[in-house]
């Protein structure tokens, strides 16, 4: 009792990282998406906010702008997202659902997902992952006929979603 193991002793000093205004935080590279050609996205930001290879995790924060949208893919990994500003949607598998601050959303491994943010305000979630992940996968022409079969997918992935809650 009251032993550290060696891999305790070389641990990072805890710190705090503080934010400043409009979801950004001191230090954090707020950084593009993706590259612009690796997929479709619009208007979207991340950061970085904490990865660790002591947990094997990483925490990060997108925003999407108004109008904006993440890009339609799938992969082996889950994730963990929460909302934490703003209003919008996502698809997560083969539902819509309408996201409002607070709500936690998670990603089923190979479950195809995309988040929209509503045409007046940004919506900003965090994001947890595996620090080591595979690469997304996009949907092919055959993905995107079987997604577009269903008329409320469809609507989602053209932008046509109602802005209502539910």
């Amino acid at each position: 009792m009251g032993e550290i193991m060696a891999e305790e002793k070389s641990a990072a000093p805890s710190e705090i990282l503080r934010t400043e205004e409009n979801f950004r935080w001191q230090g954090v590279k707020c950084l593009a998406y993706k590259d612009a050609d690796a997929a479709p996205f619009k208007k979207v930001s991340r950061q970085i906010l904490f990865s660790d290879p002591h947990l094997q995790g990483e925490l990060r924060y997108f925003e999407v702008a108004p109008g904006g949208y993440t890009t339609l893919e799938r992969h082996a990994h889950m994730h963990a997202v929460m909302v934490l500003r703003g209003e919008g949607h996502c698809l997560a598998g083969d539902r819509i659902h309408f996201l409002k601050p607070y709500d936690l959303v998670t990603i089923a491994p190979w479950s195809w997902h995309q988040f929209r943010a509503g045409p007046l305000q940004s919506l900003g979630f965090l994001c947890l992952v595996n620090a080591s992940r595979d690469r997304p996968q996009l949907p092919d022409a055959d993905d995107l006929t079987r997604l577009r079969a269903d008329p409320a997918i469809a609507a989602f992935l053209e932008g046509r979603i109602a802005q209502k809650k539910g």
